[in-house]
């Protein structure tokens, strides 16, 4: 996380991702994303969804294919 990052509340990441609200909580819940808690407010870095979408983008055929160095 980087410390210019924009803290987006719990409605905002749901926002962003296109998800609802329960679905962040429930990330959040088990810990399956990193977050910020300021007293009792929970907040979410930028830069932690982007990951989190970067990690969960399933590669195409053909870009999966060059990974393992098969011809496409």
């Amino acid at each position: 996380m980087n410390t210019t990052d924009r803290l987006l509340t719990v409605g905002e990441a749901a926002e962003r991702l296109g998800t609802g609200v329960r679905f962040i909580r429930r990330l959040i819940q088990e810990r399956r994303i990193r977050y910020v808690k300021l007293g009792k407010h929970v907040r979410i870095a930028d830069s932690v969804l982007t990951a989190y979408i970067v990690e969960r983008t399933v590669p195409t055929l053909r870009e999966a294919r060059s990974l393992f160095g098969e011809a496409a």
